[in-house]
């Protein structure tokens, strides 16, 4: 049988029940594994026997390993090819950024730079989305608790990482176990994340939205919307007919009404198809009751895969102008990153790449910087 992620919350913690060891140490050993990445169980200082025994026999410091590492040319995007014990692959992205660069109620915001990352839930995708690359694989398996975890293991070891997206491959709904125990980890010691600094992206899953928010209170939750009416969202993510929009807006309603936080709207830009004046009339209306931020997406050309094409520049300002302008929500637009490395929005599909130098650039703005605008 394979060896168990130390970082497999539930399954260490189970253990150490069964052996009668104290489980307060498993922060401790998290700690000592973070930080020493070369090490054998022996070398933890100060751990009853017995723990030495069991982490020798059912856990591995890490099941998964980072195979190669891809410098964006502007230095701000950084995507980790991870290889899984079962011999697939997955894909991060760290993001650095500079929250100064961000306002709040109109002033410049404190702070500096900072990196978040943006982790994988599942290897491949069963949603289908047409304009997305992972779609593009089909499903293969969901991540455990400690395989997403050791993404963010592998990050820090680049860089420090204040911020998470679930928002690499996968619907983090669709593994809706282990991302909770996975955000209750990474929200513990000795990592210690804010659930404020967490956001948690889904295509729409009802049932796990209405249970997300009593299971891991204040985490941000980004809905990607693509669309304002059911048949345009169906064309181009299939998954959609299983949720109905309308009993989707009935869920988020629900949970903004527990949770009293703004939910981020993800909305790609397609040509042609959900990016004229009439459908940024249709998704005003659909979110004028809600506390929103609509993130318009610049979409990322995906090779043979496409079907589609980006919107024009005028298209996207126009957009964001009817939503701010007459229905008063806050909308921005998404810088593109990391495109050069394949890192950005859609194009998380595995690939081999060789590693390439990383060079100077201006940090940009985060997710977390409109929060609260």
């Amino acid at each position: 049988m394979a060896l168990k992620s130390v970082f497999d919350s539930s399954v260490i913690r189970a253990e150490f029940d069964k052996a009668g060891i104290n489980t307060r140490f498993i922060p401790l050993i998290w700690k000592y594994v973070i930080q020493n990445p070369d090490f054998n169980w022996e070398d933890i200082p100060s751990l009853p026997s017995s723990a030495y025994t069991l982490l020798g026999a059912k856990f591995k410091t890490s099941t998964s390993v980072v195979d190669s590492v891809l410098e964006s040319n502007d230095g701000v995007t950084t995507k980790l090819l991870i290889k899984l014990q079962n011999g697939a692959f997955v894909e991060c992205v760290i993001m650095r950024y500079d929250s100064s660069l961000g306002k709040l109620n109109g002033k410049p915001r404190p702070g500096g730079p900072r990196s978040t990352l943006c982790v994988s839930s599942q290897v491949g995708c069963k949603m289908g989305c047409t304009f997305c690359a992972t779609g593009s694989m089909g499903f293969k398996n969901n991540l455990s608790s400690g395989e997403i975890v050791e993404q963010l293991v592998h990050a820090s070891r680049l860089s420090t990482i204040r911020n998470i997206v679930f928002m690499g491959m996968g619907e983090p709904l669709n593994n809706y176990s282990a991302l909770v125990e996975a955000i209750r980890t990474m929200t513990a010691s000795p990592f210690q994340i804010s659930p404020r600094k967490i956001t948690v992206s889904t295509v729409g899953i009802i049932h796990a939205i209405t249970k997300l928010h009593n299971d891991v209170p204040n985490l941000n939750l980004a809905v990607s919307l693509h669309a304002p009416v059911q048949d345009i969202r169906c064309k181009i993510m299939p998954a959609a007919r299983a949720f109905p929009l309308e009993k989707l807006m009935n869920a988020l309603q629900e949970y903004q009404k527990k949770s009293q936080q703004k939910i981020f709207i993800e909305y790609i830009m397609l040509d042609g198809v959900n990016d004229d004046e009439q459908q940024a009339h249709q998704l005003g209306k659909l979110l004028e009751t809600f506390q929103v931020v609509v993130n318009l997406i610049p979409f990322n050309p995906i090779g043979s895969l496409s079907q589609f094409t980006t919107s024009t520049n005028q298209k996207v300002i126009k957009f964001q102008k009817i939503l701010r302008g007459i229905y008063d929500i806050r909308t921005t637009v998404r810088k593109e990153m990391g495109q050069d490395i394949s890192g950005a929005c859609g194009q998380l599909v595995v690939n081999l790449p060789d590693k390439r130098s990383i060079s100077s650039a201006a940090p940009l703005t985060d997710i977390e910087d409109i929060r609260r605008q």
